[in-house]
């Protein structure tokens, strides 16, 4: 079937749920017309229908391949990055002032989702340059932004990221590519990189190298590396491509996933070294990394949420379409669709209520790091950009959990049929496999989200946001619907449970870190969960009151329930998993360690 946009789902998640129209309203968007959001959005599911869900499946089957000219993508695919770009799609939160169009970073979000469901290892590349040009804006020269961002703003030239080394994958200071400054201010790069996603292809005729290097005498570790620019083509004075320079895709990897997209070992320094530019300070790329690496954290969420929905989608016409054997009750002529038994339809409605949720936590991400960007207000910069750093995990983490456990959700309503390549749903478990892994592991999101956000100024983003979900449980029983069934109840739990192993946790991270450690991925699965829980209860009560949403209202309020009742009510179980299994998992030595 046919990927369409959830135009509708998308707009009460980005309005109401992430808190967009609230944003407007308090003037932190400097006019932007909310309206306007679901122009873009139709637009992008418009060019995701027709353009990339065509090239999804043959982009899988034909995948890349490395010749002596470079890597060579799957046909159709360099003619899709031109009509993408011809669009207008890479630029869509650009600066203005270098071609962009300067809308909201958490529209933009959407319409990523949009390409992540649609074909997801061609979103991969806009992904890595929307990293490239935060790192580029925030911490590049003049004359690099001159040369270089508007060029990544549209689309032209993407951009990569070039930080893994064999032996420096998430302990990114054990690098070992080496810089050496030259008398006219470039510097020479010397090393090799691994898992370069789109390192080089033929979709446009350049590419800006983002890489994390080490300069003579630098401090070990972090502390001393630096980031730097180095492109595939070097750029005259007059704006045109002059010589190759020294970097090149030296082997291509072969995946169990997004077999279109090139993944690929760079090399550089076999023709006298790769030419590039400091961006940012000597020995200062921690920071300059951080801001690439929190946007794509952001992105690979995104990317969560869209191959779940479309697992969804998929899953969903099969069940309408595949009949087998009589359901309980039925009175139809021959065999029953599958989508009447009770145990599919829990199914489906799982597969839903975790996108969702997840959809709504990404949008709330981008929404907080807008507001942290454009609110006049230090006060309301700081406290947005808190909010942002405290979601960013559980965008990034939750979301990429649930990409893997709704496309395999997806496979299980297919039945045999989905563990074949043709139904399609096989392909979502193998490309949504690699999400749980790159841009900082899932784990590492865990620990990020206990050991630095939950810690920050005494807990006070966790504090404030539990505040902010309390007022909600509040709304949804004070609404006295029926409809809602124990939501408020299982609500007002699930956020007690939040709040109480906070509290522990917090207590055990300064007597105890070993043991806080052990209940960080259940932490950040409660936490996940019951905001989830929330932010979907938040958007059914806002449904009744949206002229666009109304007749779709009590759809929403069913939503909100099933995922209280089935999702949310874990929390107090995790609960009783952190604070009690923690020696469980310390001691777990005896079991590990011949």
């Amino acid at each position: 079937m046919t990927y369409r946009a959830p135009i509708n789902d998308m707009l009460l998640s980005l309005n109401h749920g992430a808190g967009l129209l609230a944003a407007v309203e308090a003037g932190h968007y400097n006019g932007y017309d909310p309206e306007f959001s679901a122009a873009v959005i139709e637009e992008a599911g418009k060019f995701a229908t027709d353009v990339l869900e065509p090239l999804n499946q043959t982009g899988d089957r034909e995948g890349i391949k490395l010749t002596d000219k470079g890597v060579v993508t799957a046909t159709g695919w360099p003619d899709a990055y031109k009509r993408w770009c011809e669009g207008g799609w890479n630029a869509v939160s650009g600066s203005e002032e270098f071609g962009g169009q300067g809308l909201p970073l958490a529209v933009h979000s959407a319409v990523n989702e949009i390409w992540s469901a649609s074909n997801l290892a061609f979103g991969l590349c806009p992904l890595l340059t929307l990293s490239a040009i935060d790192a580029l804006d925030a911490h590049g020269s003049k004359e690099l932004k001159d040369i270089y961002l508007g060029k990544l703003i549209s689309g032209e030239w993407p951009g990569t990221m070039q930080l893994t080394e064999p032996q420096a994958g998430t302990d990114v200071g054990a690098l070992r590519t080496r810089a050496e400054k030259q008398a006219d201010g470039t510097y020479r790069l010397f090393g090799s990189k691994i898992f370069i996603t789109y390192g080089d292809h033929d979709m446009s005729d350049n590419i800006v190298h983002f890489i994390l290097a080490r300069l003579p005498g630098s401090p070990p570790g972090s502390k001393g590396i630096t980031l730097f620019l180095a492109p595939k083509y070097l750029v005259n004075a007059d704006g045109s491509l002059g010589a190759r320079n020294d970097i090149y895709a030296s082997g291509v990897e072969h995946k169990l996933g997004i077999h279109a997209s090139p993944t690929c070992t760079m090399t550089m320094g076999d023709k006298g070294g790769a030419i590039a530019y400091l961006v940012g300070k000597e020995n200062g790329g921690m920071a300059a990394m951080f801001t690439m690496m929190n946007q794509a954290r952001l992105g690979v969420g995104l990317q969560g949420v869209g191959i779940a929905d479309r697992a969804y989608q998929r899953a969903l016409a099969y069940a309408l379409e595949r009949k087998q054997g009589k359901a309980l009750g039925s009175q139809n002529i021959g065999s029953d669709p599958i989508i009447m038994y009770p145990d599919v339809k829990r199914n489906l409605m799982l597969m839903r209520g975790m996108t969702a949720a997840a959809r709504t936590i990404c949008y709330a991400t981008a929404v907080a790091i807008d507001v942290s960007h454009r609110a006049s207000d230090p006060k309301v910069k700081a406290k947005a950009a808190a909010r942002g750093a405290l979601l960013t995990p559980m965008a990034k983490a939750f979301s990429t959990d649930i990409g893997n456990e709704v496309a395999a959700i997806g496979v299980q309503v297919h039945g045999g049929m989905g563990f074949m390549e043709e139904t399609g749903a096989a392909q979502y478990v193998r490309d949504a496999r690699i999400l749980t892994i790159y841009e900082g592991t899932n784990g590492v999101q865990a620990n990020d989200l206990l050991m630095r956000k939950l810690q920050m100024s005494g807990g006070e983003a966790v504090w404030d946001l539990l505040g902010e979900l309390s007022a909600i449980v509040k709304k949804v029983e004070a609404s006295n619907d029926p409809a809602f069934g124990t939501t408020g109840e299982k609500l007002r739990d699930a956020v007690a449970s939040v709040e109480r192993t906070s509290k522990w946790l917090l207590e055990k991270i300064a007597t105890s870190p070993a043991e806080a450690l052990a209940g960080a991925t259940p932490y950040l699965r409660m936490f996940s969960t019951t905001l989830g829980g929330c932010m979907l209860a938040n958007e059914a009560l806002a449904a009744r009151t949206d002229e666009a949403l109304q007749n779709d209202a009590q759809r929403y309020v069913a939503l909100a329930r099933f995922f209280a009742e089935n999702v949310t009510v874990q929390s107090g179980a995790l609960e009783r998993t952190i604070m009690d299994a923690a020696t469980a998992t310390t001691g777990a030595d005896v079991v590990l360690v011949a």
